[in-house]
């Protein structure tokens, strides 16, 4: 109500000052008392924007990538169709994980399969000494202190946060309230087929921002086989990505194209490397073994995703699973299956908490499924 009288006496005093100049005033009274006066003439548009509470981080170390799911799908008429891209976070522990200054980026090359020069005489990735992994072409961050409820999950939509299966019937709806988006034209990250106007339902305060350090109008994040890394700044992610002494460049030479941010390996909460299926004798890791000893293998433009196996052990010893999961998973790609033989999903829904396998080895710890489990 306070907002409604404000924006009426607001607009009402701008159209007299406006027609008549005469000399209304806007007098605004704070909360301890003391007011401030703004001429009318001096203003040009009131917006009121949310302000949203800061919370220190809490459990960080237990918030990990649940599911990746960047291959794309088929049309209905059979064609490829890669804009519906997502990643979801899971909170691994029965209390509640706060981060701030949350960060993605995906390592170069973009494509496991592709040439990489990264590596050094040795063997090794020449980075590795230096603690750190490139990230290339721009990142996407959090602004606000994300919140994650014990054992609950944040989807966080990639590219195409609409309702997909409105023209494509294989793809994901991401029309809901409680998900977040990477959505920041301003960024240059405009390109409207990755980028279309965010369904109403995701609130504006759950879009992601972006800097884009590099070229193009869409961030690369694979279809094929991205290695993606989510971590944390000390500081401002945006002043860290603008500030050109984070900035690395494959092979020395300084070219845009191929810019990259220095993601600190101390920073890192959780990454993933993903290999293409179609090129099992042609993909290197990008990743250190510190932050993904192994790799998950993806077959693109089936729907799949990449998902993290269940840590049977740790999840049939909480008491309040007892009655509540659901087994005989039946859901891996071909002999890419979770060994625990646990159906997550379905245990979720049951009411179930589940907690997932977090060796910092992806070969140990995920599976290619056989579709989203946003489907």
């Amino acid at each position: 109500m306070k907002k409604l009288i404000l924006s009426i006496v607001a607009l009402v005093a701008t159209a007299t000052s406006a027609s008549a100049q005469s000399d209304w005033k806007m007098v605004i009274t704070h909360a301890d008392g003391s007011k401030t006066e703004i001429k009318t003439s001096d203003v040009k548009d009131i917006q009121y924007v949310q302000q949203m509470p800061y919370e220190a981080d809490a459990n960080v170390d237990q918030i990990i990538i649940k599911e990746l799911y960047s291959g794309g799908c088929l049309k209905d008429d059979g064609k490829n169709f890669q804009y519906d891209k997502c990643v979801v976070l899971y909170n691994n522990c029965p209390q509640k994980a706060v981060v701030n200054n949350l960060c993605f980026g995906a390592a170069n090359p973009a494509n496991a399969q592709a040439k990489n020069e990264n590596y050094g005489e040795d063997g090794k990735l020449v980075y590795e000494k230096d603690g750190f992994i490139p990230v290339w072409n721009g990142i996407w961050y959090y602004p606000y202190s994300l919140v994650i409820e014990p054992y609950s999950q944040v989807v966080i939509n990639i590219h195409g946060a609409i309702d997909n299966t409105q023209t494509v019937t294989n793809s994901v709806n991401y029309a809901n309230k409680d998900y977040y988006a990477m959505y920041d034209p301003e960024s240059g990250y405009n390109h409207t087929g990755y980028y279309p106007t965010p369904a109403s339902e995701i609130p504006t305060s759950h879009y992601l921002k972006a800097v884009r350090y590099g070229l193009g109008t869409a961030w690369s994040l694979s279809v094929t086989s991205p290695a993606l890394v989510m971590f944390q700044t000390e500081g401002d992610p945006a002043e860290y990505a603008n500030n050109a002494d984070n900035i690395w460049y494959p092979g020395g030479e300084v070219n845009q194209t191929w810019a990259c941010l220095k993601a600190l390996n101390k920073n890192i909460i959780d990454g993933i490397e993903v290999y293409a299926a179609a090129y099992k004798d042609g993909c290197q890791k990008r990743l250190t073994a510190d932050i993904d000893a192994g790799y998950v293998w993806l077959t693109n433009y089936q729907g799949h995703s990449v998902y993290r196996n269940v840590d049977k052990e740790a999840t049939e010893a909480l008491a309040e699973n007892a009655g509540k999961l659901v087994y005989d998973y039946a859901l891996g790609v071909d002999d890419s299956t979770d060994p625990s033989g646990i159906d997550a999903e379905a245990s979720m829904k049951n009411g179930a908490h589940i907690v997932f396998m977090d060796t910092n080895n992806s070969t140990n710890d995920f599976h290619e499924r056989q579709k989203c489990s946003l489907r």
